[in-house]
């Protein structure tokens, strides 16, 4: 089991940047695949980015490509996720997650969940 803990969320300004955390403890780190997904009020949860094992594959939703950027430290057990560019429907809880296979877009395939961090553009 991995135990995963997000930071780095607030309120921000369109255009304004930020920087997602997400720390893993338990297991080992290297063994899991990541990814962050997002859900808004009233949404369903929707995939944002992944990021392999080694951190050599990355994939991204349309609507964040160019935009946000996933990567991993191993050494750390840590995902990040550098959110630039931020809109207003950007706005919502990011959650990273964690699944002991290959990279995916869905949620649901994903074993392990943080507590998400709530992410709010505004002006």
């Amino acid at each position: 089991q991995v135990q995963l803990v997000e930071s780095g969320g607030g309120l921000v300004q369109p255009g304004a940047s930020l920087r997602l955390s997400c720390a893993a403890s338990g297991r080992t780190f290297s063994n899991y695949a990541m990814g962050w997904f997002r859900q808004a009020p009233g949404k369903e949860r929707e995939f944002v980015a992944a990021i392999s094992r080694s951190g050599g594959i990355t994939g991204y939703d349309d609507s964040v490509e160019g935009r946000f950027t996933i990567s991993r430290d191993n050494a750390k057990n840590t995902v990040y996720l550098q959110l630039n560019s931020l809109q207003p429907e950007d706005t919502a809880v990011y959650y990273c997650a964690a699944r002991t296979a290959l990279t995916s877009r869905d949620y649901k395939e994903y074993n392990y969940w943080g507590q998400g961090t709530q992410v709010t553009v505004s002006s």
